[in-house]
């Protein structure tokens, strides 16, 4: 079995302490040789991090020891060797970035759906009040090019910052309908579906823990094809295992 644990994982939650935190979760990285990346902004955290099962675990506990990160409960899984060249700490004006400073997650997220009930619905073509269901793929081109949900919406985006202009291009198709948004691990289709929903589409869910999630807790029917991530890797399967990309971004 490999032995390197990669975790992700982020939350939306107020932290105007980002300068103290980051000097704090570097230093524990260091002392446990980790490596990866954390992510802080006043709008929350956002980790990728690689290497010994007990070493990440020992990081992951002594994070939950804030208040702030007690529920934090990261996506796991495995590979031969550590996917990340060195460890990074960087505090940003936002976690992923959309310039939309009014959307903040902290303050109220939109309806989530599971990975199971999503892939029941896809299975059955329509949600539990038989609407139509569809999915909106809010990741970059070059990442749907490796693979989606078979029949996602992909408005060919090639940063997440065009997302809400796409959405007021193309609203009047959403209405009506049931519409996940999706991404790889849950945090930009976190926000987009909260755009949504101010832009008054009424039936709006985001896929709780993202693609990623998805393989995690399903078998992966209703997805073709990998899943792009941001390390060495490149791209993993659904079972969550390093493979091949089709194209290079």
């Amino acid at each position: 079995m490999p032995s390197i644990l990669n975790i992700s994982c982020y939350k939306f939650v107020n932290l105007p302490d980002c300068e103290a935190l980051r000097d704090l979760l570097a230093q524990r990285a260091a002392d446990l040789a980790l490596k990866g990346t954390v992510l802080l902004a006043e709008e929350g955290i956002n980790f990728f991090l690689a290497g010994p099962s007990d070493a990440v675990h020992r990081w992951v506990d002594a994070l939950r020891e804030d208040p702030r990160f007690a529920d934090v409960q990261p996506k796991e899984s495995w590979s031969k060797t550590v996917p990340f060249r060195k460890m990074l700490v960087k505090v940003k004006p936002e976690i992923i970035r959309m310039d939309h400073p009014a959307i903040r997650p902290a303050s109220g997220r939109a309806p989530s759906v599971s990975p199971r009930d999503l892939q029941r619905w896809l299975q059955q073509g329509h949600d539990d009040e038989g609407r139509p269901v569809v999915t909106l793929d809010t990741r970059n081109d070059y990442e749907v090019d490796e693979g989606a949900f078979i029949g996602a919406i992909d408005w060919r985006l090639r940063k997440f910052t065009e997302f809400p202009e796409q959405l007021r291009a193309h609203r009047q198709d959403l209405e009506g309908k049931t519409v996940v948004s999706y991404c790889t691990g849950g945090i930009r289709c976190e926000k987009a579906a909260i755009l949504m929903q101010e832009e008054g589409l009424s039936h709006v869910y985001q896929l709780e823990g993202g693609i990623l999630k998805y393989f995690e807790q399903t078998d992966g029917s209703g997805y073709q094809g990998s899943c792009f991530v941001f390390d060495e890797r490149r791209a993993v399967d659904d079972g969550l295992r390093k493979t091949a990309l089709k194209t290079e971004p």
